[in-house]
């Protein structure tokens, strides 16, 4: 019986099946996600073709189908016209289907048409690969069955299973559903966890919607963001240039009010802003939570509020609206801890103020909550004086 023209002990089968497939990991976040959905960085065309070869082989995935629907869950996140949101289709659906609605999506031309402008459409690209998708990952059994033998089949599955399961599901589903999160965005994403090894960096996923356009994953000390290691390296060699990383927090401890430098690291590092918030505010709010469970009455319920209390008005639903409205009619702390946090968010999605408009409205914003009285929010304001 034929056994391959290489012979391994069992243990380099696996490694084999590990290499291809992290070779594939890294093709998706480096060229699909980072490169052509996001333009995070550019591409030489060495390593930009690699990608490209090697995704038609291990993945059928078309280009311009990948970043069309990528970036259309990035514009409709958390909605019903998010192509795979577990907040709306459920976590079960996302996780074990996210292959199907990857491939139902797929098949809606808008969706294309509007999302999908900017990817390949050379010879290769509409002659080969997006044309005849199927012949490469079929080129793919065929080579590793006349290498590994029968063992090639099974290397196959694993990585035909290998991105459906990952990407499509772990990604898109436990990254809007389960983990921590950096940064207070308006979706659900969070970090599954913070060494992205495994799934090429793209574990960090609260870190990336907070910044989509950065090539760079990671944010903090401890978090590993693989992808960008392979990204210096290519960078290195010549064959990259990264276009854009997330906004560092700069403080300047001498400065004790607001100017239009303050303005613009305030807007830029937002999503830190309103997580540093959270985080100073998250002992004041289950103090005063506690105690109004205990003089609440009936007509006050106090379930999820303190959830609630971090999000933007207008993620709420009128139900959520007036739950929230009850509650924090009962307490000044928490009545006056939500509206200045809504008037902080107001701040950087004003449209219509000028910037030195801003700068006064973000003072007498950093005015009130220090004569407020609250001491989470005097903390809080204090260093945000100081953002530069």
């Amino acid at each position: 019986m034929f056994s391959g023209f290489i012979d391994l002990p069992w243990w380099g089968y696996v490694v084999v099946a590990l290499t291809l497939t992290h070779i594939t990991i890294a093709s998706v976040t480096i060229f699909l996600h980072r490169h052509q959905a996001h333009r995070a960085l550019n591409l030489h065309a060495i390593p930009s073709h690699f990608f490209r070869f090697w995704l038609w082989l291990t993945t059928a995935i078309v280009t311009k189908e990948w970043v069309a629907i990528h970036r259309k869950h990035h514009a409709k996140c958390e909605t019903e016209e998010d192509p795979h949101s577990p907040v709306i289709l459920g976590i079960k659906k996302v996780l074990l289907e996210g292959a199907a609605l990857y491939r139902k999506e797929a098949q809606n031309q808008e969706t294309l048409d509007k999302y999908g402008h900017g990817t390949p459409n050379d010879w290769l690209e509409n002659n080969l690969y997006s044309k005849r998708s199927e012949l490469g990952i079929t080129l793919m059994l065929i080579i590793n069955v006349l290498l590994f033998g029968p063992l090639g089949l099974t290397i196959w599955a694993v990585q035909m299973a290998w991105i459906p399961i990952n990407a499509a599901g772990i990604v898109n589903g436990l990254g809007h559903y389960w983990g921590y999160r950096n940064f207070q965005t308006d979706d659900a994403s969070t970090n599954i966890v913070p060494w992205g090894i495994f799934i090429g960096g793209e574990e960090l996923h609260n870190n990336h919607h907070a910044y989509a356009s950065s090539a760079k994953l990671s944010n903090k000390w401890y978090e590993i963001d693989i992808g960008w290691l392979y990204i210096r390296i290519i960078e290195t060699l010549g064959l990259a240039q990264v276009k854009r990383r997330a906004p560092r927090v700069r403080l300047n401890q001498a400065k004790t009010s607001c100017d239009m430098e303050t303005l613009h690291a305030v807007i830029a590092n937002r999503y830190e802003v309103t997580a540093r918030y959270a985080q100073l505010l998250k002992k004041t709010y289950s103090t005063e939570i506690a105690r109004l469970k205990l003089q609440a009455s009936d007509k006050i319920d106090v379930t999820r509020i303190k959830h609630w209390l971090h999000l933007d008005e207008n993620v709420l639903t009128e139900q959520q609206k007036t739950k929230l409205s009850e509650v924090i009619k009962a307490s000044g702390i928490l009545r006056t801890t939500y509206t200045l946090r809504q008037e902080l968010a107001a701040i950087w999605q004003s449209s219509t103020a000028t910037k030195e408009q801003l700068v006064k409205q973000l003072e007498d914003w950093c005015h009130r909550a220090e004569n407020s009285g609250i001491a989470a929010l005097q903390e809080f304001s204090q260093r945000l004086r100081c953002y530069a």
